[in-house]
């Protein structure tokens, strides 16, 4: 037990530390603004094929990660009808590389963060949206000054949220980005690697210690944001 609980941590188990907080936030950062635009459309507006988009836009959370992968291999991949074309004319490889464990994250975490804006967007008032227009106010006016402060805890849990689902993420990562040691080694994938061989118990203890904590710190976090934001509200 006093080896597993050993504080000093491997290169090995910095790399993977590193490397899912980089892979993490650049998910975050990159999915907010397109969850925040695709949340406000699927809550504020009416279309024909609205469901059928709702539908594409979550089959990523439902659908096995490893599928997700796999199709993303399909797409960008060497002979991928995107990656051969990104390969031979602009010399981009996005296969088993560390943008590909980013593109991965994005897609898996992104109906999260695109569900969390809608149901926030949802709960704010549209009488008030609809009484700024009436006063002379612009729509993106509007967007900005009330409905994405009113929505402000929902959309820092749509943040939350892709950080921590990214932070767990495997199955697309392992099949889409592969088990590259400094390049796309994140944490879940160093945990399976540490499980896999024999000595390395006090690894794999301390993997699964680094998620655990990283995963609390993030939504004590949004918890306390959350609060705060509300008490100002309030007064």
């Amino acid at each position: 037990m006093t080896e597993l609980l050993s504080i000093g941590l491997t290169n090995a188990e910095w790399s993977a530390l590193a490397i899912s907080v980089r892979v993490s936030l650049l998910c975050a950062f990159i999915s907010l603004p397109f969850a925040v635009v695709f949340g406000w459309i699927l809550a504020r507006k009416d279309f024909k094929l609205k469901a059928f988009v709702e539908a594409f836009l979550h089959v990523p959370m439902v659908m096995p990660p490893v599928t997700t992968g796999y199709v993303l291999l399909l797409v960008f991949g060497a002979h991928g009808f995107l990656g051969e074309f990104l390969n031979e004319y602009f010399g981009i490889k996005i296969a088993f590389s560390f943008t590909a464990a980013v593109v991965a994250s994005i897609i898996v975490s992104f109906p999260l963060a695109v569900r969390a804006v809608k149901q926030a967007i949802e709960m704010v008032d549209k009488r008030l949206e609809d009484a700024a227009e009436i006063l002379g106010a612009g729509r993106v006016k509007v967007f900005f000054t009330i409905t994405v402060p009113l929505a402000f805890p929902g959309i820092l849990s749509a943040f939350l949220l892709s950080f921590t689902r990214s932070l767990g993420e495997f199955g697309a990562t392992i099949t889409f980005a592969g088990n590259i040691f400094g390049e796309t080694r994140t944490i879940p994938l160093a945990l399976f690697s540490a499980m896999q061989t024999p000595g390395k118990e006090g690894e794999a203890f301390r993997l699964m210690l680094i998620s655990i904590v990283i995963s609390f710190i993030a939504m004590l976090a949004s918890e306390l944001v959350n609060r705060r934001y509300q008490k100002s509200v309030k007064v």
